[in-house]
């Protein structure tokens, strides 16, 4: 299983929230470069970044940020937050990011993101499905969408997405454990899918679970920042 640490940014620095709420912000540090490059020198490979200023904002914002990510690093960036456009996508890619993730734009625009999985491919495109009660959230998860997750999940596997990042926002940020039941759920529906969970993990037993239920990947954000995981534990799993 890969572990994929999270780099949330606000106004260029590293912070989490917790469940969504921009108004429970924690930060970390003003270099997410310098947070990046520790995860590489502890032997990670991959690495999240989300730009919860352009989620907000409906385009993205923190560019730079990811550019100075992607030059001063090697890791495998996924990039997500403010992607709406095929210009978004393209200018995300030319930062460096090896794959963006469609997270709102899934849920309301599906021919835009049908033509970029059909012009970049598969591998370059995660499917985020952001989720409470199993209903797809959307823009920065401060609207339902009132998309089935089921449903959701089992239209872009038709149009040939693979990697789906799925985050239960009630376990977001509050290191309670990850939503196994749901990602139980998800692989028993859909086994051949590679499957990241994201939001809760608490600790080394929670990302050893995920990895016995067969989960692809997994997130962790508040987990380490908190302290609660090394990251020498994160790079020995």
């Amino acid at each position: 299983m890969h572990i994929i640490p999270a780099i949330d940014i606000i106004g260029g620095k590293c912070v989490r929230l917790t469940k969504g709420d921009y108004n429970q912000k924690k930060e970390y540090s003003d270099n997410p470069a310098a947070v990046a490059k520790a995860f590489e020198d502890a032997g990670i490979q991959r690495l999240h970044v989300v730009d919860l200023d352009g989620a907000k904002a409906k385009n993205v914002v923190n560019l730079e940020t990811l550019q100075s990510i992607t030059s001063s690093t090697n890791l495998t960036v996924d990039f997500g937050g403010g992607v709406k456009t095929r210009k978004d996508l393209e200018k995300v890619l030319e930062a460096g990011a090896k794959q963006v993730t469609a997270g709102s734009i899934a849920a309301n625009n599906r021919e835009e993101v049908k033509s970029w999985i059909e012009e970049y491919g598969a591998e370059k495109i995660i499917l985020g499905a952001d989720v409470l009660d199993e209903k797809v959230m959307v823009s920065g998860w401060q609207e339902s969408s009132d998309l089935d997750l089921m449903e959701y999940l089992e239209y872009y596997l038709q149009l040939g997405i693979e990697y789906v990042i799925c985050t239960d926002i009630s376990k977001d940020g509050v290191l309670q454990g990850p939503s196994f039941e749901l990602y139980q759920k998800i692989l028993g529906e859909f086994p051949e899918l590679k499957l990241i969970a994201s939001g809760g993990v608490s600790g080394k037993s929670d990302l050893i679970q995920l990895k016995e239920q067969g989960l692809y990947g997994a997130i962790v954000g508040k987990a380490f920042y908190e302290g609660h995981i090394t990251l020498e534990e994160l790079a020995s799993i």
